[in-house]
């Protein structure tokens, strides 16, 4: 129940709309009475009397009048919710995806993208169903049963008594439902979210599926999860439909019981005709909105087990400064020192003291195997990730305590795998620049050698590009990344592999472009080719999470040690021939 309440603590935000909800809610009710009454009238006042069968006409243009009333709220109702509803849920919505920009890396490490879609999509409209049905059919209901309620009680409380005897079974079969329905809703969601999760999966990962003939056991594991869900699905049905049809017998046998006392009543004449006729009518009205209540539980289980999903999320802490922490100085230097910083992953050791520092206006390059923690140096630089022990800073002042927005505004990311968002050239470029024109955005695609493409696509700078950039080869993708970095000009560089995926004469041209941005900016590369890092004011060797090397390019070769060794093995067909008489 809490987090229902938790969903209609949105509603305070409308006063208007939830005041709107309520004036229609009871004035619906009111209309209700007009025909039940104005039937009793008629077969008590006016049939038996034919002095007054001239009223007749009016009593009938009363009751549709009644209806009119009743159907002209109910649409004022409708519109009035519809906008209250998606007001609230565009509200939801917006906070779930705030928040979920403010979580740590660690959270999306352990997360499935298509869980985290389905929750934010699908989960939020099923919390939609707890605000719709919630207010236009509990409060109308509500107000309804109570309404109805007490006037059978005022036409005749005995037989008011034996009307409403099923109303405490249907109370209790409704807690029980509720109760023992909740794991059932969850469960059916899970299995819902764990679809999509591989259906996710299998869309981004087709061309691998393709590529290794995986096609009929990935339809046997779509299959099995989409019996997983057909199973849950399944067992909410089987509940229900004991459940809704037990309800229905209650009710009836109300009906039941108000024929044979009422009629009893009548025969006894402690009821006119006309009362007992009135007394049907008001009994259909007074159990159709428990028939509505019930049905309304099925749809609180499930918004409800979505909500707790969603509310999952709103509740897990925030990654450290996301809206706080000092802010930098408008002019940042770029002193960058590692002092004995450590860092663990999954409880697995990835850096253990390490000691790194960047002059301003340095370039540090960073070399290693495979898992030595080059890109984990870049990721707690960028603040991604927290250390676990030592201390970095920025012209003196500690990472730990910085805003993240302003330490990583400062930064440019030029990542080994490219990532391009499904738009346009120009919606991506603008991610680091919003303010950017085209003459500045064209000037970065020339720096970084990928105007001429750009040039020869359909619409330029308007061409879409596709989901995560499918449209453009893979050394394209990178320069428009290489491009995005410089068009941002922050003081701080930081390149993970940015040119592995273009061609030598390429990565030749872009080199150029990035000596030239290097120029008084601090920058940490990470690089696999002997050009990219040989002028390098500093280069650090790492291996198993360890600085065990540092020193300029001919500094480590001399020595003859891990550095020297990865430029025999990793380098050398970038060497020139100097580079190769000095290895021997």
């Amino acid at each position: 129940m809490k987090s229902i309440l938790r969903v209609f603590s949105y509603l305070r935000h409308y006063p208007l709309h939830a005041a709107g909800q309520l004036f229609c809610a009871v004035g619906m009710t009111l209309a209700v009475f007009v025909f039940p009454n104005a039937t009793r009238h008629v077969i008590d006042h006016i049939i038996p009397f034919p002095e007054k069968h001239s009223e007749f006409a009016f009593w009938v243009g009363v009751s549709l009048m009644g209806y009119v009333l009743n159907t002209g709220l109910n649409s004022l109702r409708i519109m009035v919710n519809n906008t209250f509803e998606q007001k609230v849920i565009f509200d939801i919505r917006s906070d779930l995806y705030e928040k979920i920009q403010r979580l740590p890396l660690r959270w999306f490490d352990t997360r499935r993208t298509g869980d985290v879609m389905t929750r934010v999509v699908e989960d939020v409209t099923n919390m939609e169903r707890v605000l719709i049905d919630g207010i236009e059919q509990g409060l109308v209901s509500l107000l309804q049963v109570l309404g109805v309620g007490a006037f059978l009680f005022w036409l005749n409380p005995m037989v008011a008594l034996w009307a409403t005897i099923p109303v405490p079974l249907l109370a209790v079969g409704a807690w029980i439902y509720s109760t023992k329905g909740r794991d059932r809703y969850r469960n059916q969601r899970e299995a819902a979210s764990d679809l999509n999760a591989l259906l996710h999966d299998n869309i981004s990962g087709i061309r691998q599926i393709k590529a290794y003939a995986a096609e009929k056991e990935e339809l046997d594991r779509f299959n099995h999860f989409s019996h997983l869900l057909r199973v849950a699905n399944l067992r909410m049905m089987k509940w229900w439909a004991i459940y809704s049809p037990s309800m229905s017998l209650l009710r009836m046998c109300g009906s039941v019981l108000v024929l044979a006392f009422g009629g009893m009543a009548v025969m006894r004449g402690e009821l006119s005709h006309g009362e007992f006729i009135s007394f049907l009518l008001f009994l259909s009205l007074f159990y159709e909105p428990i028939d509505r209540l019930n049905s309304l539980n099925q749809m609180v289980l499930s918004g409800r087990a979505a909500a707790d999903r969603v509310f999952e999320i709103m509740d897990t802490d925030d990654e450290i400064h996301a809206k706080s922490g000092e802010l930098l100085p408008s002019l940042v230097r770029g002193h960058v020192r590692f002092d004995k910083v450590s860092f663990s992953y999954q409880e697995q050791a990835t850096l253990t003291e390490v000691s790194i520092e960047a002059q301003p206006g340095q370039m540090v390059a960073l070399v290693g195997p495979t898992g030595a923690g080059k890109t984990t140096v870049l990721s707690l630089l960028a603040r991604f990730y927290e250390s676990s022990g030592g201390r970095i800073t920025l012209d003196g002042m500690d990472l730990s305590q910085l805003s993240k927005a302003s330490l990583r505004d400062r930064m440019a990311y030029v990542t080994q795998e490219a990532f391009l968002f499904n738009g346009t050239v120009r919606a991506n470029l603008q991610l680091a620049h919003r303010e950017a024109d085209d003459a500045t955005m064209w000037q970065a695609l020339e720096a970084a050698h990928a105007a001429s493409f750009v040039r020869d696509l359909p619409a330029g700078l308007d061409t879409n590009v596709g989901e995560r950039g499918v449209k453009l080869s893979g050394g394209e993708k990178q320069r428009l990344s290489i491009a995005r970095a410089l068009l941002k000009n922050a003081p701080i560089l930081l390149l993970d592999e940015a040119t592995a995926s273009v061609d030598s004469e390429t990565e030749r041209l872009i080199q150029q472009a990035l000596d030239h941005l290097m120029e008084n900016r601090t920058s940490f590369v990470i690089a696999h080719r002997l050009s990219t890092i040989q002028n390098a004011d500093r280069i650090y060797v790492l291996d198993a999470g360890r600085v065990v090397e540092q020193g300029t390019h001919d500094e480590l070769l001399s020595l003859g040690g891990k550095y020297a060794e990865l430029c025999r093995k990793s380098f050398l067909p970038e060497h020139d021939s100097r580079a190769v008489q000095e290895l021997g």
